[in-house]
C-alpha cells in the first residue's frame, strides 16, 4: 500500500475550505485525494489527475467505499499528465479559477513494487519505466536508453537527474557492456552497475543502483520538464491567495519550485513555516515509519 508523504502539513497548508476547487495532480491510488474531498465536501469540485489509468480506478473505487455519496465532491478522473493542467481546467471550468492544488512528485510504492515496469531493483522486470499504461515500439523506455544513447548523454542524465557521483564510470561500463549483450532487464543493468562501482559503495545504505534507476525513470517520463510545465500555470489557474502543495524529492525537483517563483515573483510567493524556512520535512516518526519519505520536501506557493 502507498503511504502519502507529508499528508497533514500538505493538506493543512492549501488552506482548503468546504465547496472549494482542487486538483490533485498526482492521485495515486487516491490518499491526498480522499483527505482533499473531505475538507470540500459535497458542493466541492475535485481534479484526480494520474498518467496510469488503472490507478485512477483504484483510485475512483477509493473515495466511493470511503466516502457516502451526501459527502462526495464532484471529482473528475483526469487520464493525464499534469503538465497539461491548464488546458483541462480551462476546457471544464471555463474562466474559473482553483483555490488549491497538490503535487506529490514521488512515485507511488505500487508503481515501484507491483506495476511490472522495471522501476525496482529488487526484482527481474522489463526495462521500460515508463508511468503510461500502452508502451508502442516509438516510445521511449529505459531499455532504449541504456542500449541506444551514447555515453556522454548516458553519463549525463545519470548525474544530473541521479546525483550520481559515479556516473561516468556507470555510463562507460553499460556502453562497454552491451556490445557483448543487450540489456533487456532491470538485473541485467544491476549487474551493469554492480561491475562499475566501487565495492565499498555496495555496502552504503542506499542500494548502489537506485540513483541510475532514478535518473532513467525521470528521462523516460520527463518529470523535471513536466513539473516546470505545471509550476508555469500556476498563475493562470489559481485564484488570489490560492495556494499549491508541492512535494519533492530531489534537488532537481526542489530547484524548478524555487526558480519559477523567483521567475513569476510579481504574481507567486513560496510560504513561510513557522520554523521561519520556506520548507517543511517529514518527521523523525514519519521516515520511521515511512523510509521513502527520507529525502520528501514540502514548499507551499501562493498566488499574489
Amino acid at each position: 500500500m502507498h503511504i502519502p508523504v507529508l499528508i497533514k502539513e500538505s493538506i493543512r497548508e492549501m488552506n482548503l475550505k468546504e465547496g472549494d476547487i482542487a486538483v490533485d495532480c498526482t492521485t495515486n491510488r487516491a490518499g491526498h485525494s480522499l483527505e482533499i474531498a473531505k475538507v470540500i465536501g459535497k458542493n466541492g469540485t475535485l481534479f484526480c489527475f494520474d498518467l496510469d489509468n488503472s490507478a485512477l480506478k483504484e483510485a475512483k473505487i477509493f473515495l466511493e467505499e470511503n466516502l457516502s455519496k451526501e459527502k462526495l465532491p464532484k471529482i473528475f478522473y483526469i487520464n493525464d499528465n499534469f503538465r497539461n493542467l491548464e488546458n483541462v481546467l480551462k476546457e471544464n471550468l471555463q474562466d474559473k479559477k482553483v483555490d488549491a492544488i497538490l503535487a506529490d512528485l514521488g512515485l507511488s510504492s505500487q508503481e515501484i513494487d507491483d506495476s511490472g515496469r522495471g522501476f525496482t531493483f529488487q526484482k527481474d522486470e522489463p526495462l521500460l519505466m515508463t508511468l503510461k499504461d500502452n508502451v508502442d515500439e516509438d516510445a521511449l523506455t529505459a531499455e532504449k536508453i541504456v542500449n541506444i544513447w551514447n555515453e556522454e548523454n548516458l553519463a549525463d542524465i545519470i548525474f544530473y537527474y541521479g546525483d550520481e557521483r559515479y556516473a561516468r564510470r556507470i555510463a562507460k561500463k553499460i556502453c562497454e557492456d552491451r556490445k557483448k549483450k543487450y540489456i533487456n532487464t532491470t538485473f541485467d543493468l544491476i549487474k551493469v552497475i554492480s561491475e562499475a562501482v566501487p565495492e565499498k559503495y555496495k555496502n552504503s545504505r542506499i542500494h548502489f543502483a537506485t540513483k541510475t534507476f532514478q535518473a532513467l525513470r525521470m528521462t523516460v517520463n520527463d518529470e523535471l520538464k513536466a513539473e516546470e510545465d505545471l509550476l508555469e500555470s500556476l498563475p493562470k489557474v489559481l485564484r488570489e491567495k490560492g495556494r499549491a502543495s508541492i512535494i519533492t524529492f530531489h534537488s532537481g525537483e526542489d530547484r524548478i519550485v524555487k526558480n519559477v517563483t523567483r521567475n513569476n515573483k510579481e504574481e507567486l510567493k513560496l510560504v513561510k513555516f513557522e520554523n521561519k524556512k520556506d520548507f517543511l520535512e517529514p518527521s523523525r516518526e514519519e521516515i520511521r515509519e515511512n523510509p521513502r519519505s527520507r529525502s520528501a520536501k514540502l514548499r507551499i506557493i501562493e498566488k499574489i
